[in-house]
């Protein structure tokens, strides 16, 4: 029945206030996997050094009784590097904006204060994540994890490695080779070649597109006995959907990365992680810029940080790189 004649109906009105939840939902996630699991360290300098030493490939150790010692050479430890690497994210708010009573209160400062530091940590884990060389100079870049990794490597025809270099100390980016699916083989080869060299990987970060794979291929009848969900108490789940893998050369737990899926040239490298092997070395914490100055009626804002990746030795991690990332074919 249509409504009678004279009813005030709301499509005349023009007092009536908008509703609008207040809760804003922040679609861009905000976990970072690889920087949440690794330690934090300080840095004293733009380029934080340290040592990498290794022990001597086990040999027979067979001497004869009252034999006269003779003594070894020491070899020198290998001294690394990687250049500190400024980040930042800015904003400026009229003091009328931050007043008045704005749907979620998203433009009030003190929100956007916490939105730009969590961007900052997502950018920090895509600068990890990234084959980026390092660079020294005014504009330093930390060197990548793909920059670093030479030892546990498995790649597609043409790719090859990148690494340290110690005559210029600083990385190379490695050369990417023909893409592949990501299969159980290249997984196991690769973790049995990380065991062989004496890592001891405790994570597999992929892109949510290979997890996937992961799952469908430990699915199988063959190897499902091998695969569990991780039960979400334990202290060590990075995210909700990790999975657990005891392959024949250690457990590993599988953790999807949302970063890794900004780009195809991310997307395509399965990392094997020990937590112990990496830091961030930070020189300055992300923190408020407590220096500018309001000068007219607007708060301007800045959150600066400076910091950098340190691979404390390459040989105790591994990639399985040239993978497809992000669909059966890209």
């Amino acid at each position: 029945m249509a409504a009678l004649a004279g009813t005030f109906l709301t499509t005349s009105a023009v007092g009536n206030r908008e509703e609008l939840s207040d809760v804003v939902n922040r679609i861009t996630p905000e976990d970072t996997p690889i920087y949440s699991m690794i330690g934090k360290e300080s840095a004293k300098s733009v380029y934080p050094e340290w040592e990498v030493d290794e022990l001597a490939a086990p040999a027979s150790n067979v001497h004869t009784e009252g034999d006269e010692y003779t003594y070894s050479a020491s070899s020198p430890v290998e001294r690394m590097g990687n250049y500190t690497q400024i980040m930042r994210k800015t904003w400026i708010v009229s003091n009328t904006q931050d007043a008045i009573d704005n749907a979620g209160k998203a433009e009030q400062i003190k929100n956007l204060r916490l939105k730009r530091g969590i961007e900052i940590r997502k950018d920090t884990e895509l600068a990890i994540v990234s084959n980026t060389a390092s660079v020294g100079g005014a504009t330093r870049i930390m060197g990548g994890l793909p920059s670093w990794l030479e030892t546990n490597v498995s790649r597609g025809a043409t790719g090859s490695n990148g690494g340290f270099d110690p005559i210029t100390k600083l990385t190379v980016a490695e050369t990417t080779g023909t893409q592949r699916a990501f299969t159980k083989t290249l997984l196991d080869t690769t973790m049995q070649t990380a065991y062989q060299s004496g890592a001891n990987v405790k994570y597999l970060v992929v892109s949510p597109y290979v997890k996937s794979v992961f799952v469908t291929f430990m699915s199988d009848s063959n190897v499902a006995s091998f695969r569990h969900s991780v039960d979400g108490k334990s202290k060590q789940t990075i995210v909700a959907t990790a999975d657990v893998y005891e392959g024949p050369f250690g457990k590993i737990t599988v953790v999807p990365n949302r970063v890794m899926a900004a780009s195809a040239a991310v997307a395509r490298r399965a990392f094997l992680i020990d937590p112990d092997m990496l830091a961030m070395k930070t020189l300055r914490k992300i923190q408020d810029d407590k220096s500018i100055a309001n000068t007219g009626d607007a708060e301007k804002g800045v959150i600066i940080g400076e910091h950098t990746l340190k691979v404390k030795n390459e040989k105790g991690l591994g990639v399985v790189s040239d993978i497809f990332g992000l669909t059966a074919s890209t």
